[in-house]
Order: structure tokens, then C-alpha cells, then sequence
């Protein structure tokens, strides 16, 4: 796919007015990138309204070998160039479902709530494709409560994982419990789309090493209720015990 389809088909997704200025506690979010350490992850704050971003922490750099100026100056456009070719069409399937449910789905007050993730491959400094889990909270929205302006985290792992291309909304519901409101597999839909949400939040609570009994205080359900969904997850994945149920999903982490 030409970049310039991607540019098209992203400003669809997030059409919106241009004009934005960012508010002061996003400065103070980017101030305190001078402190963060080296390490496998770096974050940006994204602008979906001009399509570029507003910061690059220096971790980007460290993580994929690329100048940060390349960034600052290509914007997205430069970004999707980077993407292995085999994941942009279900990329942008689970982008566009993913601003469908919550322009759709959600109300205002759940989309202040929301966090985002999927996943994609890009090509580094050195020619090689790495994984991208890319999580993003939307910091500020236009006027019709359309996130316009994200903070991204990207974490970055070996490109051979294939790791099939996922994206999931979850909600911060009032007992600060993120709950699984949206999921869409492009990859696996048959299989994995089988998972109920709240299937999806008691395996991210297994993956946490949480008994059944933590996992039915945390999401207010019943120890038997908990136990049922867990044999039915094993029953739907084909797996034979949790043990295999956690090796599947910690190799396979943008599932969830």
C-alpha cells in the first residue's frame, strides 16, 4: 500500500479540526522524559488532527537506531513507511473498528477512560523488522469528543515473533480495574474472537499471577464464576491446563 493511502484512509479515521494547542500538563509530560532511563520502550505524543507528532523521548532512538529528527520530520507519513508490508491492511481494519466503537460505543465520559493497544512490525536503522506493541491514552479531544491527541507507549520485542495484528479498548472502571470494552483479531478472527471480553480480563489477571479468588474480588464475580470461564478459555484455545494457557498468551501478548 502507497503511503499516500495510508495518509487518506488515517485522516478518515481521525478527521477532525486542525487547530490544536497543546495544553500545559502535556508540556510537564514531556519535561519529565529528561528523567526516564534507556530501556526497551520510548513514548510520543501523538497528534492524529495534523497527523504528526508533538514530542519523541529519546528513548526512540536507543530502541530502533533512527534519528529522532527523521521522525520529527516525516511525521506519521515517515512512521507507516517503516511498517513491514504484511501488516498494514489489518493494522488500519483495526484502527478504523477500534475509532468506530468509540466514536459509536462509548460516551464521552468512557472515552476519558479508555487506553488502546495494538500492535505492528517496523523496519530499524539497520534494515531489521522489530514488534511494536503500541498502548495509547488520549490526553485531549476535540469538539466532538474525537481523541485528537495521544500519549503513546511503544514497546519494542523481536520482529519474529509473529504476533498476529490485534487491537483491544479497555475502560478504567470505578474500582480502577482496566475492563475489556472492545476487541478485534484480523489475523485469528475465527479462533480468537471466540474469547469473551471479560474471558480477556481474566486471562490478563492469570498472566498477572492472580488465583481465582483475587480475580473474583477484582472484577466483583464469584469464584465459581471465575472458575467456569477459565475451563471454558482452555475448552475454546484447545489447551489442557493453565500452564499452556500462559505460555500461549505471554508469546502471544497483543492477543489481550
Amino acid at each position: 500500500m502507497e503511503s499516500i493511502d495510508i495518509n487518506t484512509i488515517y485522516n478518515d479515521i481521525f478527521n477532525t479540526y486542525p487547530e490544536v494547542e497543546i495544553k500545559e500538563h502535556i508540556r510537564k509530560l514531556i519535561e519529565l522524559d529528561f528523567y526516564y532511563p534507556y530501556n526497551s520502550t520510548f513514548f510520543c505524543i501523538t497528534n492524529t488532527a495534523t497527523q504528526n507528532f508533538e514530542y519523541i523521548s529519546k528513548n526512540f532512538t536507543a530502541c530502533t537506531g533512527i534519528p529522532k529528527n527523521k521522525l520529527n520530520e516525516g511525521g506519521m507519513n515517515y512512521f507507516w513507511s517503516l511498517f513491514h508490508p504484511d501488516d498494514l491492511q489489518p493494522w488500519l481494519a483495526c484502527l478504523k473498528s477500534l475509532m468506530t466503537f468509540t466514536m459509536n460505543e462509548l460516551d464521552d465520559q468512557k472515552r476519558r477512560k479508555m487506553s488502546y493497544t495494538w500492535n505492528y512490525r517496523i523496519k530499524n536503522q539497520a534494515g531489521e523488522y522489530i514488534t511494536i506493541i503500541q498502548n495509547t491514552t488520549p490526553l485531549q479531544f476535540d469538539k466532538k469528543e474525537k481523541p485528537i491527541i495521544g500519549l503513546a507507549h511503544y514497546t519494542v520485542l523481536p520482529g519474529d515473533l509473529n504476533m498476529d495484528i490485534s487491537a483491544t479498548a479497555k475502560y478504567l472502571n470505578s474500582d480502577n480495574e482496566y475492563e475489556t470494552l472492545f476487541y478485534k483479531n484480523i489475523s485469528s478472527e475465527g479462533l480468537l474472537n471466540a474469547i469473551s471480553n471479560r474471558e480477556r480480563d481474566i486471562i490478563r489477571l492469570l498472566l498477572l499471577s492472580k488465583t481465582s479468588n483475587e480475580i473474583s474480588k477484582t472484577l466483583n464475580i464469584s469464584k465459581h464464576t471465575v472458575d467456569t470461564h477459565r475451563r471454558n478459555i482452555l475448552k475454546k484455545l484447545s489447551l489442557n491446563s493453565t500452564y499452556e494457557l500462559l505460555n500461549y498468551f505471554k508469546n502471544n501478548l497483543s492477543l489481550i
